[in-house]
């Protein structure tokens, strides 16, 4: 038997948007609040990768690290006692990265309306083995046409953040080399 410097590469198969997706509700109280009285922006950021790592986690079959979170954006104020829904799928993946969007919902405790958007985000999550080493993630499946939708989006996404780090690694080289110290 010879040493080899990885295991040898397996077939995932390859999971449907559906397989993953899934809604985190939490009803809002006093102890989630800013000074204006509403609900803490951050508390919603927690909501959110909450959902985004189980979803994460679903999809990958194990543990998944949150990469970066981009595009967080606060539609309309919580307030306490609202119903909040938090639901999450994986839009695209790669081969150990996953993009997660997620779309916050308010159900207003005092009011008989829908659920109404009040947030949206996309996060990244790496899927690790036991070392924290990257490893290999299922390819999604889009299933619906807005699933389509998302993952084109996605990839346009994925290309803007990778010319984005490399504009900005190219820009620090260069600094570094007119002996510019940041």
């Amino acid at each position: 038997m010879t040493d080899q410097p990885h295991p040898p590469e397996v077939d995932i198969p390859v999971k449907p948007t559906s397989a993953s997706r899934t809604t985190l509700s939490h009803i809002m109280t006093g102890n989630d609040t800013n000074l204006l009285g509403t609900v803490h922006g951050g508390v919603i950021m927690k909501l959110v990768d909450d959902a985004a790592g189980a979803v994460a986690g679903r999809h990958s079959g194990g543990p998944a690290v949150t990469a970066s979170m981009d595009e967080m954006v606060f539609l309309e104020p919580v307030r306490v006692g609202d119903l909040v829904h938090v639901r999450a799928q994986v839009n695209w993946t790669g081969r150990s990265s996953m993009e997660v969007g997620v779309r916050v919902m308010a159900e207003r405790w005092n009011e008989s309306t829908p659920a109404q958007q009040v947030g949206s985000a996309y996060l990244v999550f790496a899927a690790v083995d036991e070392d924290g080493k990257p490893r290999r993630v299922p390819q999604v499946a889009p299933e619906t046409e807005r699933d389509k939708r998302r993952y084109q989006e996605a990839q346009i996404r994925r290309t803007h953040r990778l010319a984005r780090r490399r504009a900005i690694k190219e820009l620090r080289e260069q600094r570094a080399a007119e002996g510019i110290d940041d």
